[in-house]
């Protein structure tokens, strides 16, 4: 049986956790930031399924907590300095990790790639790990080929609660169109609109919304002087995000190196 350690107990920590029992995994650690008050408290409780007699324990006893718990594959979704020095200590560990937290740099995730070649792990990283958005991506990587003279818009939506904006898939989805055309994301990308200014050839505008509970929805709007294509990507759920993860838990099982959820889901 895959033993797993869940780094981050927020809303996806807690899906995760009662998912993965569900699926026959075994939930041997809960980590989680020392001032948050779960800590101590039983992680099946927290995640609203059976008591499974694990303890949320402190992240700033994460390495005490692997050397004890001996995970197979270690899950992370906290933030991303957090999680950057996560994968240092778990990296040395020889752990495999599926690192779906947002926010991670180029240079974060470019370290990240050749320590886990130096440390010989598994490594899964995405931003979002839903099939749906996955596939998303790839239609909009198409799309984008065929539609170049487009303006092109993204509108990501989510919870009032998400801190981080805009979100990593709206990240993720503008660079794949950057990369496309062949500009550079840092240069071309708008966040937001305001002011006196007529738009410019060739950005990539990326505006971002919260409000409720709006899991997450992304709509790329490539727009011309006659017509607007609308590819959207809407999440009723996390339950699809959920699933991506335990996919990808059972996937780098066994290997070696980084890897997309493409590579997980052979798309």
């Amino acid at each position: 049986m895959t033993k797993i350690a869940m780094l981050g107990v927020g809303r996806m920590g807690k899906g995760i956790i009662a998912e993965a029992v569900k699926e026959g995994l075994e939930v041997v650690a809960a980590i989680d930031s020392p001032d948050n008050p779960i800590v101590g408290k039983d992680a099946g409780l927290i995640a609203g399924i059976d008591r499974l007699s694990v303890d949320v324990t402190s992240a700033a006893d994460l390495e005490d907590t692997l050397d004890k718990t001996k995970p197979d594959v270690v899950v992370d979704f906290t933030n991303a300095e957090a999680c950057f020095w996560n994968f240092k200590l778990i990296c040395k560990k020889g752990i495999h990790m599926v690192v779906g937290t947002t926010g991670l740099s180029d240079k974060q995730l470019s370290d990240m790639r050749k320590e886990a070649k130096k440390c010989d792990i598994g490594l899964v990283v995405s931003p979002n790990m839903s099939v749906g958005v996955n596939v998303f991506w790839k239609i909009i990587k198409e799309a984008t080929k065929n539609l170049r003279d487009y303006d092109v818009e993204i509108i990501e939506k989510h919870h009032r609660f998400k801190k981080d904006s805009p979100s990593g898939t709206a990240l993720k989805t503008a660079d794949i169109i950057a990369k496309e055309l062949g500009r550079n994301l840092s240069d071309a990308a708008v966040y937001g609109r305001k002011g006196m200014s007529e738009r410019k050839a060739g950005e990539i505008g990326i505006h971002a919304v919260r409000g409720g509970d709006i899991v997450g929805e992304h709509t790329v709007m490539y727009t011309s002087l006659g017509e607007r294509i609308e590819i959207t990507h809407i999440a009723h759920s996390r339950s699809a995000l959920i699933w991506g993860v335990i996919k990808a838990v059972r996937f780098i099982e066994g290997k070696k190196g980084f890897y997309g959820m493409n590579d997980v889901l052979g798309i």
